[in-house]
């Protein structure tokens, strides 16, 4: 408690973050500060922190934010120091950091927080919502943080009671963090953006974390014909294992044709996860008549792609546009947490650890496929 008291009381304390300086270059650790929290902020001391696609989307620049900044959005660690204002954690609690929302617009009075007017402000921006930032280099210049209302490639992380999720202490904290948004996204986009049904088909387009999170929850949901679709013959047995009925390597087969012939005539729901446009269409051409397709592949800025509008129209699809899944993080990942102590939702088999000096490492085999889930171990 002492401690806890010396952090809140001081204006700084020190920080190892990994900083991103310049488009497409390495991350590299750095010594710096934090600042104490604000009335309505939560310090975490990060014990993991997961390593997202949408991570190096903004390391290359694809998603334009400033630079210098600390990345990292899928935190998972132990309170430190509360605000004043903070009700809902005391130091000590174990919590889950998520994306941030600003709770007054109208989309989060809605009930879809995910889908903030702020979102990019929020998250991408590289500070709090009025343009402020809570860290400094080791010489005292400012570093963008607040990335998804967190930077979590850090020691210490400043996270707001919003977007902080308490979890039971005896839950496998440092696995937790990809909850936060990777498998939140494709877990959500099934049990609550789309809702699919009992007896329905469901096809995930890639099978990343996101597709596989997406396929386990499918499975959850009671989809009968669950289809994965991906080029890594190895992913594609693990997505079997996880709970797909059938697989298709789209580099060999037509998986348009392929999902019309096992569903016969059209998948009822559809998932894409990779980002890229052409995969895109044929998520879309694989849909039964009245089929959604949802969309959560982060994709450049101005990516577009051809549309058969009478194809749409006539057969009544629908595409969605999804975000975190569209949930509601504080009652979601709670109850991911619980699918997994029943052994419904196994996501751990996604996972490999690295020690945080090994970001760089990390991020190179998720990009290369090695690994479909890091999460990087902070330095007690």
């Amino acid at each position: 408690m002492q401690r806890t008291q010396e952090i809140t009381m001081s204006k700084h304390y020190p920080i190892k973050a990994a900083v991103v300086r310049e488009p497409r270059a390495p991350l590299v650790l750095e010594d710096g500060h934090i600042e104490a929290p604000r009335p309505d902020e939560v310090l975490v001391r990060v014990v993991a922190s997961g390593v997202c696609h949408t991570d190096m989307v903004v390391r290359d620049q694809l998603f334009k934010t400033p630079l210098p900044m600390v990345l990292g959005h899928e935190g998972a660690g132990i309170v430190e120091a509360v605000g004043e204002a903070v009700t809902e954690v005391v130091p000590g609690d174990h919590v889950v950091m998520t994306y941030m929302w600003c709770g007054h617009c109208h989309t989060c009075e809605s009930g879809h927080p995910a889908h903030c007017e702020n979102m990019g402000a929020l998250n991408f921006g590289g500070g709090r919502l009025d343009g402020s930032h809570a860290t400094t280099d080791a010489q005292g210049q400012p570093v963008h943080d607040h990335f998804f209302g967190q930077s979590s490639f850090s020691t210490l992380a400043l996270a707001n009671e919003k977007n902080i999720v308490k979890v039971d202490k005896d839950a496998p904290l440092e696995l937790l963090g990809p909850l936060g948004c990777g498998i939140q996204t494709g877990s959500g986009a099934v049990l609550q953006a789309l809702g699919v049904k009992p007896g329905s088909s469901f096809a995930a387009f890639g099978t990343g974390a996101v597709g596989l999170a997406a396929i386990m929850a499918a499975k959850i949901a009671g989809a009968t014909k669950i289809i994965a679709v991906d080029v890594t013959p190895s992913r594609l047995d693990l997505a079997k294992k996880l709970g797909a009925t059938h697989v298709v390597n789209s580099r060999e087969t037509d998986p348009v044709a392929a999902i019309r012939e096992i569903t016969g005539g059209g998948a009822d729901y559809t998932l894409e996860c990779s980002g890229r446009a052409p995969v895109l269409r044929q998520a879309i051409d694989a849909l039964a008549v009245l089929g959604q397709c949802g969309i959560v592949g982060a994709t450049p800025e101005g990516t577009e792609t051809p549309i058969n509008i009478n194809d749409l129209m006539i057969p009544g699809r629908r595409i969605v546009g999804i975000v975190q899944g569209d949930v509601v993080s504080k009652i979601f990942i709670p109850m991911l947490i619980e699918f997994h102590r029943q052994g419904r939702f196994p996501f751990d088999k996604l996972v490999r650890f690295y020690p945080f000096d090994q970001i760089n490492q990390a991020i190179a085999d998720s990009e290369a496929g090695v690994t479909i889930k890091p999460i990087l171990r902070m330095p007690a």
